[in-house]
């Protein structure tokens, strides 16, 4: 049970342009019962000991963006073990159109059924895609540490999801191009030898792929903007695409880049059967980062550099959000003192502060949160 300790609410002059929480209501979710409670669209500090459900709260907020969630997680590890209902979770959002509620969880009438159910305003929305159009959100997890040192594979599909609240029809992009390689790796390995299918489908990937392509670098444009303009104390991160598609943008027409792409994934249906991959294409690109004061890339980084540099990013890519779309995201911030010193522990508050919008910080110890908590709503688990 959440149990609130101070309040402080901001005018509501101060966030007419502004997206908040403004009610939560959780069922059956992770280590909740039923619960309800309401929120200030101030920033949120939730502390508590580990294992009280600081994360499980902000994962259920996290829903409201189309994914599965800050924790990646299937619908049933959702499911509490302690209750008979399928789990739930409603959000009633303050907007600058007013009151909308969100709500999103398993269907009853199908238990195995993978995907979950999303409501917008009571009406039963198809898919999650039109959830990023009513919300955008930014988070920074413990997980999210070392995402910089892993592979281009985990970063590009990180970079991905930060398109995703930016550019809301990139998940829709993302979904079609991998269809489309799926069905083409099928024809592939069963031998079929309709050239046409196959052509239909390349050309869906070309076509989709340099989408995809253009929908990425302009959140980099974006991002690059916003680090540039930022002074402080958190390390200053060059960002680059590497990809044929990303890379030939430079100086190439999209059509002829199409045209490229069918090209080579013709001539590559052959080594694509024998491997079982699809060796071209938008999901081979890779983002790379380096620490600007430093030169050195960011996989070379301490643990410690690579959680500032990663800090830096989401903090820039907030403000590209709010500049890019008018919208003030939700920005979630997990076990998110751990690991930083005061100056920078302070620094991180005042811009969130700056920023404006309805932060969510989690932590063990209240005291971490000092400075910020005389304008933030506090919750101990």
């Amino acid at each position: 049970m959440l149990n609130p300790v101070r309040l402080h609410s901001i005018d509501s002059d101060d966030a007419a342009h502004s997206v908040s929480v403004a009610r939560v209501s959780l069922t059956a979710f992770r280590n909740y019962g039923n619960h309800c409670f309401d929120v200030s669209p101030s920033p949120i500090v939730v502390t508590g000991a580990n294992g009280s459900g600081k994360t499980n709260l902000l994962e259920a907020i996290s829903l409201l963006v189309p994914g599965r969630g800050l924790r990646r997680a299937e619908l049933t590890d959702l499911q509490s073990h302690f209750h008979a209902e399928f789990w739930a979770v409603a959000i009633q959002m303050r907007t600058a159109f007013g009151p909308l509620m969100i709500g999103t969880g398993r269907n009853p009438n199908e238990p195995d059924d993978s995907r979950r159910l999303v409501h917008i305003d009571g009406k039963n929305i198809r898919g999650q895609h039109a959830l990023a159009d009513h919300v955008a959100m930014a988070w920074i997890t413990p997980a999210m540490d070392r995402i910089l040192a892993e592979g281009a594979g985990t970063r590009r599909k990180w970079f991905d999801r930060l398109v995703y609240s930016f550019d809301p029809a990139h998940a829709g992009r993302i979904a079609r191009y991998e269809k489309a390689m799926r069905e083409r790796l099928k024809l592939l390995r069963e031998g079929m030898g309709d050239a046409g299918w196959l052509s239909a489908l390349e050309d869906e990937m070309a076509q989709t792929g340099v989408a995809i392509a253009a929908a990425r670098r302009h959140l980099l444009r974006q991002l690059r903007t916003a680090i540039d303009e930022t002074e402080g104390v958190f390390p200053r991160a060059d960002l680059a695409l590497k990809g044929l598609a990303e890379e030939a943008l430079d100086n190439t027409p999209a059509l002829l880049i199409e045209d490229r792409l069918r090209g080579e994934l013709g001539a590559a249906r052959s080594d694509d059967r024998q491997t079982g991959t699809c060796a071209i294409g938008a999901h081979r690109s890779d983002l790379i980062v380096i620490h600007r004061a430093k030169n050195c890339p960011a996989e070379l980084c301490s643990t410690g550099e690579q959680k500032a540099l990663m800090i830096a990013i989401m903090l820039a890519y907030v403000r590209a959000i709010i500049h890019q779309r008018q919208m003030q995201p939700l920005f979630l911030l997990d076990d998110i003192v751990a690991h930083l010193d005061d100056t920078r522990r302070a620094a991180l508050f005042e811009e969130i502060l700056a920023l404006g919008v309805q932060a969510w910080m989690t932590g063990t110890d209240a005291d971490d949160f000092a400075s910020i908590l005389p304008y933030a709503q506090h919750y101990q688990t």
